[in-house]
């Protein structure tokens, strides 16, 4: 008796504390009294595993993790960040669950030669949530874009050869503002997605698809300047490149 009596406290003080983390994230109006740390340890495994510092993937290696992915993808959709959590943690969890997902959407389609081959890739709903599923677009249009955060165009990737690289790094809290920083340099100043100069600049249509998202604070130019090294003036001309969605696959 005396030991069942000791160790009712406990069950009891489990039980709310267990209580306190389900309403921290379901919770959508409240600040939660526990921040929920989410961890992105098996995405960054699997991204070093499979993918290059180019940003190439290796989608025949990353199909015999396709499970470790898929439960790496469960667990973000049990765990989604609270209203009151901050917000480079929100940030590090839908890019790092947008680029899961595409990766996923792939190996679901694998072998393909590019996402547009594959059914209505940006629409259907095979993002899950909690209790709901979204598709990418969803993703990325009514979550990350309404962020106020452009570079998040540099850190998302839709497998294709001119997107932004796939970073072999998964985001976090911590590490975001260093690797967007990263990220956006990278991105703006590889010659194989804009070229620039003086004279003219021959920009990624990503420039062109989310132009509003660049210009809140400025001009286009402005905004690319932040990044380039090569800085451009009023005068320069900006045209667009034609877009490769060819597969982003190690060779």
């Amino acid at each position: 008796m005396g030991l069942k009596l000791s160790i009712f406290p406990i069950l009891l003080l489990m039980g709310s504390v267990h209580s306190v983390s389900l309403a921290s994230r379901y919770t959508p109006n409240s600040k939660p009294e526990i921040e929920f740390q989410i961890d992105h340890s098996k995405w960054d495994i699997l991204l070093k595993r499979h993918v290059d510092d180019a940003g190439n993937v290796n989608y025949k290696s990353f199909a015999k993790d396709i499970k470790v992915l898929q439960n790496y993808l469960d667990y973000l959709a049990m765990n989604l960040p609270t209203d009151g959590a901050a917000k480079p943690q929100k940030l590090a969890y839908y890019i790092n669950l947008y680029n899961a997902a595409t990766v996923k959407l792939i190996l679901d389609n694998y072998p393909t030669k590019s996402i547009k081959d594959i059914k209505n890739p940006w629409g259907k709903d095979i993002v899950q949530m909690g209790d709901e599923k979204i598709s990418l677009g969803d993703l990325e249009h009514n979550i990350l874009r309404k962020m106020d955060e452009p570079r998040i165009h540099f850190a998302i990737n839709c497998a294709s050869y001119s997107c932004p690289k796939l970073l072999n790094t998964a985001f976090t809290a911590t590490n975001l503002e260093k690797l967007l920083e990263q990220t956006a340099k990278d991105f703006i100043n590889d010659p194989k997605r804009n070229v620039l100069t003086k004279e003219k600049a021959s920009l990624s249509e990503i420039f062109n698809w989310y132009k509003k998202d660049f210009t809140k604070n400025g001009s286009l130019i402005d905004y690319l300047n932040q990044y380039a090294a090569q800085k451009l003036t009023s005068n320069t001309k900006i045209s667009y490149l034609n877009y490769n969605w060819g597969l982003n696959e190690m060779e």
